[in-house]
């Protein structure tokens, strides 16, 4: 059987559209001619305070390393990942330097000189841009291997340079993510843009869950040397959870450490969501093909044989989808759902 694929470009349904304005704790800061908020206004996702000071327009945050971070009006910003970049300009920012997935997977717009790969970003180069801010994750791992920027970041403060790092995986992260740099830029209308009106997209897409309906779902990356099941605590794997959804490593946890077709078979899962790891991959693709949809064992799971079988577009579900959150979890309520 094959697979359907839910791609961005594909024929999956229009989204639901409809802008629902969230409450926040306080107005966010901005320029001439917008009210400043009340001290100690709380991010939305990180739980960490967020301080303006009037007289010098600084802004002071507690960033993903428990770390207090001052910025006022940084003008030359790096990005170490590329969704950190496209969140700073979604933000109203400007770059000068970013690592090379920004070109790659996001379309930016600032005339940026390249830091390397985000695996592995270059200090020498990230130091010669001569940056105010540098944008860094707290995040470990990627592409199936491990990787830090943690202890660059703290050899990047060493050189007297300002860092912050944050961690993205969920909504809620890329949302306080958000609330931090537009309260830097002082663009609140870029956070209402960018953030609350996706935010009421979501919210609408919540609603329509079917009350009493709990399809299990494995969730999975697959790449050219295996697959990765995904836990609760990833991007495709929280939104399955927020629409309803029951993943079975959630109690199967071995699934997540060593990935075994017996324990899929023994859950049978109502549901399967694959992100082939690289778009253009051709070596992912036919793991994906041989390991899943051409094995016999697969034809008779559920999932298979009532059509629930899914692949994912990278772009919403590999990447970081930022404004387009809403549409990753339309894909994921038609797929549980429609």
């Amino acid at each position: 059987m094959g697979i359907r694929h839910l791609l961005a470009g594909g024929s999956h349904r229009a989204l639901i559209a409809g802008v629902a304005t969230v409450a926040c704790a306080t107005a966010l800061a901005c320029g001439t001619g917008c009210a400043a908020p009340a001290p100690n206004a709380g991010s939305a996702a990180s739980g960490s305070a967020i301080e303006r000071t009037a007289a010098t327009q600084a802004v002071t945050f507690t960033d993903a390393r428990g770390k207090k971070i001052t910025v006022e009006r940084p003008k030359r910003v790096v990005a170490c990942m590329g969704s950190f970049a496209h969140i700073w300009e979604l933000a109203g920012g400007e770059l000068v330097g970013a690592s090379s997935d920004a070109a790659e997977d996001y379309d930016i717009a600032s005339e940026v000189t390249s830091v390397g790969d985000f695996t592995s970003p270059d200090l020498e180069q990230i130091i010669a841009l001569k940056p105010d801010l540098v944008l860094m994750t707290a995040s470990t791992g990627g592409r199936g291997g491990a990787s830090s920027q943690v202890e660059l970041a703290q050899s990047l403060e060493d050189a007297g340079i300002t860092v912050a790092c944050f961690k993205v995986t969920t909504f809620e992260d890329y949302l306080g993510m958000l609330r931090i740099c537009t309260d830097i830029t002082g663009r609140a209308d870029l956070y209402q843009k960018n953030g609350q009106e996706v935010q009421g997209r979501i919210d609408r897409i919540r609603e329509q869950v079917p009350a009493g309906e709990q399809p299990s779902v494995l969730a999975a990356i697959t790449y050219s040397g295996g697959t990765r099941v995904q836990g609760a605590d990833t991007a495709v794997g929280s939104i399955v959870a927020e629409l309803g959804g029951r993943n079975i490593a959630d109690t199967d946890r071995a699934l997540l450490k060593d990935y075994s077709m017996e324990s899929v078979i023994a859950d049978d899962p109502d549901c399967i969501l694959i992100v082939p790891m690289g778009n253009t991959d051709g070596a992912a693709r036919k793991h994906l093909e041989e390991s899943t949809a051409e094995n016999p064992a697969w034809a008779e799971l559920s999932a298979v044989k009532n059509d629930r079988y899914e692949a994912l577009d990278p772009a919403l579900f590999l990447h970081k989808p930022c404004e387009r959150w809403n549409e990753a979890y339309q894909v994921v309520y038609d797929a549980l759902y429609a």
